[in-house]
């Protein structure tokens, strides 16, 4: 079983656009927002941070107490809006449960929503020239382009519909005349889907769920499920059951999570060039 690795991809994506942002006027602005102090919102917030300095992005960590309303949390957004050379500012969650997750999110402005998240831009991605592709789902399918599969004519199968990849992975494959099935936690005996699949992409976050005696013989797997399990990070498949049965796996920890970070740069490297005229 082949091991699509996923950190030397995001290398190789941020390593071009390195050679972007030298082009640019002024080097753009990431700024993530923070709020109260989750350990692992902290490590993930960091961990992109490093990310955009690493490739010639300034970086701005804006924190804030748990305890900080939704309104003035809006108005912190609309401050960072301001900052010169802004090209990108997203917020981490989850969030704690008094704010208005949607109110933060459509606060950010259209032409800065490098996670795709506001309602502006996730109406764009779905029905016309989308402002920015989803940062995982733009992961997935790059992940699935580096092992030079032609979609055409495989069986694609989606564990999960949500927001983040399983939905909007249905509609970049759609959108490429890529038919899909979509499985989900209502969807009855969803291993019968599980093994007719040719690319199974799973992002439902239940470790363990997919097992090698659910797939056929060469199936490509992108897990995109992440749950903690045991003090550790883990996907949604069955990493050693599958070993005799898969061709490829982008295993968790070390395959799209990294290059979601990527595709997020990418945004904000494609938003910056949007705001200073630079074509790539």
């Amino acid at each position: 079983m082949q091991i699509i690795d996923g950190k030397k991809i995001r290398d190789d994506v941020l390593d071009g656009l390195q050679r972007r942002i030298q082009k640019l006027p002024n080097p753009p602005v990431f700024c993530d927002v923070l709020v109260g102090n989750d350990p692992a919102s902290v490590q993930y917030v960091d961990m992109k941070l490093k990310a955009a300095a690493s490739v010639g992005i300034q970086t701005h960590k804006a924190e804030f107490p748990e305890d900080i309303s939704t309104e003035a949390l809006v108005v912190e957004i609309k401050k960072i809006a301001e900052i010169p050379h802004i090209a990108g500012i997203i917020v981490q969650l989850p969030l704690p449960k008094h704010i208005d997750v949607k109110t933060v999110l459509n606060a950010i402005p259209a032409q800065y929503d490098v996670d795709a998240l506001g309602d502006s831009v996730a109406l764009d991605f779905y029905t016309s020239v989308p402002t920015f592709i989803p940062p995982t789902a733009a992961a997935v399918l790059t992940m699935i382009a580096s092992m030079g599969i032609d979609m055409t004519d495989r069986n694609v199968v989606i564990a999960g519909r949500g927001v983040l990849v399983g939905k909007p992975v249905a509609h970049l494959l759609a959108v490429r005349g890529i038919s899909v099935q979509n499985v989900d936690s209502e969807t009855p005996e969803p291993w019968r889907f599980f093994r007719t699949a040719d690319v199974l992409i799973s992002a439902v976050g239940k470790p363990g769920l997919i097992t090698g005696d659910m797939l056929k013989k060469g199936v490509v797997i992108i897990d995109a499920g992440t749950s903690e399990f045991n003090g550790a990070i883990a996907g949604d498949v069955d990493r050693k059951s599958v070993e005799k049965m898969a061709f490829a796996l982008a295993p968790v920890p070390g395959g799209v999570g990294p290059v979601t970070v990527a595709m997020l740069m990418q945004n904000v490297v494609i938003s910056a060039e949007r705001l200073a005229g630079v074509k790539e």
